[in-house]
């Protein structure tokens, strides 16, 4: 079984969503406002029935007590329609912020809704490459929130079985495929060979240039290889500062090791810092 297609907020909305749609009874709680420093932010939820719990709003005292808020409505005594938290001693957290949180009894004619509602929103993702570390960075990044195509020029090259949010496509040439990615998409380019990957660059330039919506360009490999690659596009015509797009070695520095797991995890925490899903903020328990 591939446990690793969806992410675990994803996972639990599928199993909410279920059993909604089956009668069962549950409370949805969710964030819907948050200053200052706070465990979770707005859209962060969990729901509650009598005896499960799916989700979380960001553990202690909070999440316990607004779950026995939600079970006291499931019991049928008063439950808020929202409350304010205050994450301070009174409820044993040190975080000092403000949480205002939802209170909503689900029923079955609200489950054709809760996918849009409750499903993480995936970021394009580009991945050119199903070679070693292709693969082993498709496994990192499925339970993180893109949604990726993943491109190469070669015949049954891609795994037989993949999450429903990594597509595949087979390219030749491989840079055609740059024309029809979706705008706002990254870009990982690690194909089996160097002409591929300067023929991709050059197609994610000549897009930028004409559309410059393409917010992250990364190529794998060293800086000899990115100083070779430099040379060789601007002979076809490329400034310094549309080569500045481009990321080249990619991963996380200080993350060292040349196994492709290990480049896998460097690239993806990288994407998290500077082509990630959500919106981050400084403000964190």
């Amino acid at each position: 079984m591939h446990h690793a297609s969806t992410s675990l907020n994803d996972e639990c909305a599928q199993t909410l969503i279920q059993a909604v749609a089956q009668g069962e009874d549950w409370v949805l709680v969710q964030v819907i406002e948050a200053k200052g420093s706070v465990p979770r932010w707005p859209g962060a939820w969990m729901a509650v029935s009598a005896t499960g719990l799916l989700g979380t709003i960001g553990g202690g005292h909070l999440e316990w007590q607004a779950m026995a808020m939600a079970r006291q409505g499931l019991a049928g005594q008063a439950m808020p329609t929202q409350h304010r938290f205050a994450l301070g001693p009174s409820l044993g957290q040190c975080c000092g912020g403000v949480v205002v949180v939802q209170f909503e009894r689900l029923t079955a004619a609200q489950a054709p809704d809760l996918p849009q509602r409750l499903l993480e929103p995936r970021r394009p993702l580009a991945l050119f490459g199903g070679g070693h570390v292709g693969r082993a960075l498709v496994s990192v990044l499925a339970p993180l929130p893109y949604r990726v195509l993943w491109v190469d020029s070669r015949d049954e090259i891609f795994p037989a079985s993949l999450p429903a949010h990594i597509h595949t496509e087979h390219s030749d040439p491989v840079q055609a495929s740059v024309a029809d990615l979706a705008p706002g998409s990254g870009v990982l380019i690690m194909s089996f060979s160097h002409a591929e990957d300067l023929d991709i660059v050059a197609e994610c330039l000549r897009r930028q240039r004409t559309q410059g919506d393409l917010p992250f360009i990364g190529l794998i490999g060293s800086q000899t290889k990115w100083a070779t690659f430099r040379h060789r596009l601007q002979a076809r015509g490329f400034s310094e500062a549309e080569l500045s797009a481009v990321t080249c070695p990619i991963g996380l520095p200080g993350i060292v090791g040349k196994q492709p797991e290990v480049i896998a995890v460097a690239v993806a925490a990288q994407l998290l810092t500077t082509f990630s899903p959500v919106q981050a903020s400084p403000h964190t328990a």
